[in-house]
């Protein structure tokens, strides 16, 4: 369940993402994965930097919007190694 659980949040995160950012979005494939690593990365950064934003939300929701921020952060990143 968790892997379907993943791929979910994943795709909803990515096409949020992609949304947000020009461009959006890269397909589902594509999508689902950028929303996965972006739920790493924002994972990782908000524990770095002791950011609890979205802490007194239902944890499916959080997931979501806190792998939509990572998502853009690594579009974004990427942006810049493009040009």
């Amino acid at each position: 369940m968790s892997l379907l659980y993943a791929l979910l949040v994943g795709a909803l995160a990515g096409w949020l993402a992609g949304s947000l950012m020009r461009g959006g979005g890269f397909g589902l494939l594509l999508n689902i994965i950028l929303g996965i690593i972006g739920g790493v990365v924002a994972g990782w950064l908000f524990k770095e930097f002791n950011i609890n934003w979205f802490s007194g939300m239902h944890h499916m929701l959080r997931d979501i919007l806190q792998g939509a921020v990572g998502a853009v952060v690594v579009l974004f990143v990427a942006g810049l190694f493009k040009k």
